[in-house]
């Protein structure tokens, strides 16, 4: 009879061990039973097909340990089975038992394992033996499964770990490229990083960043010694660093600023600013912080605070000479009047004279005052330095003596600059003596020249010493007027000011260097003139005065000076008409008097100068004749000079007259009226 296929669930086998299906093929239910109970206490599932087409469906859909195939069944035999398993890929590897009671020759046997059987079980099958060795296959099959699942697993921990490790290294890879990148920021900039104890002697704990291009050292060099960082802040202020960090202490953050130094044994100003922390592991109190260089821009803040204040002394100096100027006018051309009354022979000779002497060494002076403040007028010419140096060196050894050698060291190739050449040497005069007073015991004067390329090329002239030097408290305040270390009575702390002035107002700079027992060395660059040097003029004392008969308009608002001025003119036979203030002098050149010339003080009460004045005058007198004079030249009227003859104050009588007859007598200026600048 036939039976249908079913699934027998067997006894369960233990937690830990797999279960798989074993497929029963026979269309006696008789024997599928036996089957079925010599086989249900292996704790596997039994899966009972009643002929080989219910078998194979079976077989679509799962797997299977073992199939027990009944050789003889209707339809599809156990041999046509077997081989349809056979051909599938999913089952050609399933173990196949042949059930037979009626094929037991050798020729039968022999088919059914070329069949593909593994085994054959004669009918009426022996329950133990049949359960055996189907449970050897199953045991095989199970540890197959196991084996596969192991692999399996083995395969998915080692894509696991690969995953892992790759994305590991990614990480790596990302983390070292960011690393990386802000380890190149940091190195652009000028900032330190740094760990450290909050308490003396402040022993570094972590140190990176910019510090080698900083410092000089190595972030090494500062981990080797415990007082390393702190043992190389400037002496005046280790007491900012402690105040700094008992800061930190009341409030967790501080900030100071600090001089250290760096390998090259130069000071560098540090800013360092951070936060107060608790060590995790040590429980100590540290600090994390940054170093950021300011050097530079303290040093700008110096230079600026440096410039202001010569700037601040320059106008100080420049008003005191404008005034002293008036005075000295006064006593010169008051001197000059008297001696002219009195003659050679005046029994007082000796003492005006005397006098007269003492006004011009003021005069000296207030020349002096006015190159520092850059209110002096130069006349400029283009020179060749060279040149220049060479011919006023004989006049240098004498200032110097005997006991110091000038060693002179100028370009090959002609130097043309720009400037006053009687400034000029009287700046390389100063320097000179400076050079020479600071070199008690005789010693080596060096000039020397040469050109610095660029785009704005400029001269060096370099003046050495081989003197005491100076500190750098004295190097900073070198160029002051009035300031010296000489003893009282032998300098007036003028000379090195006259030379800073000078340079600065021919567009130059003048820096000094210099430490104790290494002399000194002061650098004068100026730029190189582009134009060929011309010959230089001879200057000579004015002769014999000569006067005249024309019209003069004298404006002066000091009437000391006023009055000095007028008696010199009417003593030289020239009309004389005053006027004390610009406006005043408008109101006289309007009216119908005639004038041939505007003598003017520059610098004047009322809101216009005696430049201005000039233009003003020229626009109602075109052809009128102007000489102007001063003793300061502020910054305006400065610009405009040298547009009209210039006599500077203090001036002397003869050559107040041979300036202004020598205008008179120039050829007629420009009767185009010139453009008035505003200033």
């Amino acid at each position: 009879m036939s039976v249908p296929a079913v699934k027998h669930q067997a006894v369960a086998p233990p937690e830990d061990r797999l279960r798989t299906r074993i497929l029963i093929v026979d269309d006696d239910e008789r024997n599928a039973f036996a089957a079925i109970q010599a086989l249900e206490t292996l704790g596997q599932e039994l899966v009972v097909a009643r002929s080989g087409e219910e078998a194979l469906r079976h077989l679509l859909t799962d797997d299977f340990a073992v199939i027990l195939l009944d050789l003889h069944m209707p339809g599809m035999d156990g041999y046509e089975t077997a081989e349809l398993i056979r051909q599938r890929r999913r089952n050609r590897d399933v173990p196949i038992v042949f059930l037979t009671a009626v094929f037991r020759d050798e020729a039968h046997i022999f088919k059914a394992y070329s069949a593909g059987a593994v085994d054959v079980v004669f009918k009426p099958v022996d329950p133990f033996i049949l359960r055996s060795k189907v449970q050897v296959l199953v045991d095989l099959h199970i540890k197959t499964l196991e084996l596969e699942q192991q692999s399996e697993s083995r395969r998915l921990l080692i894509e696991e770990n690969a995953r892992i490790h790759a994305e590991k290294l990614a990480a790596e890879r990302a983390l070292r490229r960011t690393q990386e990148r802000q380890e190149a920021i940091l190195r652009a900039l000028p900032v330190v990083f740094h760990s450290r104890t909050a308490d003396a002697p402040y022993e570094p704990l972590f140190v990176g960043g910019n510090v080698m291009e900083l410092t000089g050292f190595s972030a090494e060099d500062f981990l080797a010694t415990a007082d390393f960082g702190i043992s190389r802040v400037h002496p005046d202020d280790v007491d900012i660093v402690a105040r700094a960090q008992a800061e930190a202490r009341k409030s967790g953050a501080y900030a100071c600023e600090y001089r250290w130094r760096c390998a090259d044994g130069s000071y560098r100003s540090l800013i360092d600013q951070g936060v107060l922390a608790q060590d995790e592991e040590s429980g100590r109190a540290v600090v994390f912080g940054t170093l950021l260089d300011n050097t530079e821009r303290r040093g700008l803040e110096e230079q600026l605070s440096h410039a202001r204040k010569m700037e601040a002394v320059g106008q100080l100096t420049g008003g005191v000479a404008h005034d002293f100027n008036n005075l000295l006018t006064v006593v010169l051309g008051n001197i000059e009047l008297i001696k002219r009354r009195t003659g050679e022979q005046h029994e007082l000779a000796r003492q005006i004279e005397a006098v007269r002497l003492a006004a011009e060494k003021g005069g000296a002076l207030t020349r002096q005052l006015l190159a520092f403040s850059r209110r002096q007028r130069l006349n400029p010419l283009t020179v060749d330095l060279n040149g220049l140096i060479a011919d006023f060196a004989p006049l240098l050894r004498q200032a110097v003596g005997e006991a110091v050698s000038i060693d002179l060291n100028l370009a090959t190739e002609p130097l043309p600059a720009h400037l006053d050449p009687a400034q000029f040497e009287s700046a390389l005069l100063n320097l000179a003596v400076n050079a020479r007073d600071a070199m008690e015991g005789g010693g080596v004067l060096s000039i020397a020249t040469r050109t610095v390329d660029g785009d704005a090329p400029r001269i060096l002239v370099t003046v050495r010493d081989t003197g005491q030097g100076m500190d750098a408290d004295v190097a900073s305040r070198i160029f002051e007027p009035f300031f010296t270390t000489k003893e009282i009575g032998k300098g007036s702390g003028l000379g090195l000011s006259q030379v800073y002035g000078f340079v600065r107002q021919s567009g130059g700079e003048v820096s000094v260097r210099s430490s104790p027992g290494q002399g000194a060395i002061f650098e004068i660059s100026l730029p190189r003139s582009l134009s060929a040097p011309g010959p230089r003029g001879v200057g000579g004392e004015p002769g014999e005065a000569v006067g005249g008969s024309e019209r003069v308009l004298v404006v002066e608002d000091d009437p000391a000076v006023l009055a000095m001025a007028v008696e010199t003119l009417e003593g030289l036979g020239y009309q004389v008409t005053t006027a004390d203030t610009a406006a005043a002098a408008l109101k006289r050149l309007k009216g119908r008097k005639t004038f041939d010339l505007l003598f003017s003080d520059v610098v004047m009460p009322g809101g216009v100068n005696g430049v201005q004045l000039a233009h003003l005058a020229l626009q109602e007198r075109p052809g009128l004749k102007v000489l102007l004079t001063s003793g300061y030249v502020g910054d305006e009227a400065a610009s405009w000079a040298n547009e009209f003859p210039m006599i500077d104050k203090p001036y002397l009588g003869p050559a107040l007259a041979a300036k202004i007859r020598a205008v008179l007598d120039a050829d007629a200026l420009a009767t185009e009226e010139p453009k008035l600048r505003q200033g």
